[in-house]
């Protein structure tokens, strides 16, 4: 099954080298299971990640 995702729009112009530039910023709209479900997949790999890098600097230069 195919779950459609809406996204919230926010649109800022902003001054860049003497131009306006838009920038748009997209964020999905989920239920509170689901941002959960997200953020727990996250710090997942921001762990992983680190313990990665942390057991690569306890080694001696």
């Amino acid at each position: 099954m195919v779950q459609s995702v809406t996204y919230q729009s926010e649109t800022k112009t902003v001054p860049f080298q003497g131009k306006s530039i838009v920038l748009e910023s997209l964020t999905p709209v989920l239920s509170p299971k689901e941002k959960e479900k997200r953020k727990k997949d996250i710090e997942r790999c921001l762990y992983e990640v680190f313990s990665k890098y942390r057991k690569a600097g306890d080694s001696p230069a």
